[in-house]
């Protein structure tokens, strides 16, 4: 009896792994940032301004998600941001945290280069540090409007995405 019960919780396991599996490979399929906005994040080489447009993406996906506390006023320079953010609920959270992981990995990026973050780049030398800064306040802007939302999910996946959201906030 004991071997039967093996075999049944092994093939429930991999079920369930393959289950996510399956999410994952298809949420990672999908690009976070449409054509419009990855020609702005070309556009913009600073990093205190790509910080923050990627922080005006970020509102722009908690406005098309219907979650409260965002910054993001859809008619307003409608040409320049382009069409609106289209998803699920859970794609455009998924969204929001792949472009604030692209803003640590940009600010880490210029951080790791010898020198290019405060010495010898006059420029980066003076935008890192206000790059920071704005990386730092989203991500204390941002933090409670995620802990009020897994509050409030009843989502499995969602709320496995929040509590990433809400360590990335206190990581950074």
């Amino acid at each position: 009896m004991k071997f039967l019960k093996f075999p049944m919780l092994a093939s429930t396991a991999a079920v369930v792994v393959l289950s996510f599996l399956a999410y994952s490979a298809n949420a990672q399929r999908r690009d976070f940032v449409s054509d419009q906005e990855a020609e702005l994040i070309r556009e913009h080489q600073e990093i205190d301004r790509r910080i923050e447009v990627l922080t005006k993406f970020i509102d722009r996906r908690l406005a098309a998600a219907g979650i409260a506390g965002h910054q993001w006023k859809p008619q307003k320079d409608a040409e320049l941001w382009g069409e609106e953010p289209k998803g699920t609920r859970l794609d455009l959270l998924y969204d929001t945290k792949r472009i604030l992981q692209k803003a640590v990995d940009d600010i880490d990026d210029i951080a790791s280069r010898e020198g290019a973050a405060i010495e010898g780049n006059e420029k980066a030398g003076k935008l890192f540090p206000k790059a920071v800064r704005n990386l730092s306040a989203s991500a204390t802007r941002f933090k409670p409007i995620f802990q009020s939302e897994l509050a409030r999910s009843t989502n499995e996946k969602e709320k496995g995405l929040l509590f990433d959201w809400i360590e990335l906030c206190d990581q950074i």
